[in-house]
């Protein structure tokens, strides 16, 4: 009976996204404010993700949502508002990193790596290969740890993951895999056996 309700319950959320869009296409302040509540925190994180750097993200996260605010009327297909949207951020990010090969040498956007501890007590154990895990995600080149947010942390669907990165499923799922085998070797050489 609970797998009933999954697919019903995915389908009303599509619903109220659909409805969400086309009040925002129509202009009500409330759909709006809506919509940047309920996007504005998981739009942050994939950027974060991308960049590497919050502060930059920031800076992405306000162009993308005038980037939203301008082209909310254009959208033609409602239903596809999530998807839409990360694809906003995504161009916002693309289109910095190309001003930035133009206008100087590439320097790598976050290159921090956050160095861990010994822990002591297996929940410590936990957190320390949690950050590790992060740590990895963060190394990974650019075009896996996108799809890697986008499918494990946005919990975009394949189907959509690809829409938003402008590639076919089938490239999604082998970057996935490139990314979890590489994530499974380095995480091995550190040490993390789970």
């Amino acid at each position: 009976m609970e797998t009933a309700r999954g697919p019903e319950n995915e389908e009303r959320q599509q619903r109220q996204l659909e409805l969400l869009a086309i009040r925002c296409q129509l202009g009500e302040p409330k759909g709006l404010t809506e919509l940047v509540d309920r996007f504005h925190a998981p739009l942050w994180g994939y950027l974060r993700a991308t960049v590497g750097d919050p502060a930059v993200a920031e800076e992405l996260l306000q162009e993308a949502w005038v980037r939203v605010f301008r082209g909310l009327p254009r959208l033609r297909r409602p239903e596809r508002l999530r998807s839409w949207l990360f694809t906003v951020a995504r161009r916002a990010f693309l289109d910095r990193l190309r001003s930035r090969y133009r206008d100087r040498p590439f320097e790598p956007l976050d290159e921090a790596v956050q160095s861990t501890s010994a822990a002591e007590t297996e929940d410590l154990l936990a957190w320390e290969d949690m950050a590790l895990l992060r740590v990895e995600v963060e190394r990974l080149p650019l075009p896996e740890r996108e799809a890697v947010h986008l499918y494990y942390h946005q919990e975009l669907d394949l189907k959509h993951v690809a829409e938003v990165l402008s590639v076919p499923v089938g490239t999604v799922k082998s970057r996935l895999y490139r990314a979890r085998r590489r994530l499974r070797t380095e995480l091995q050489k550190r040490g993390v056996s789970r």
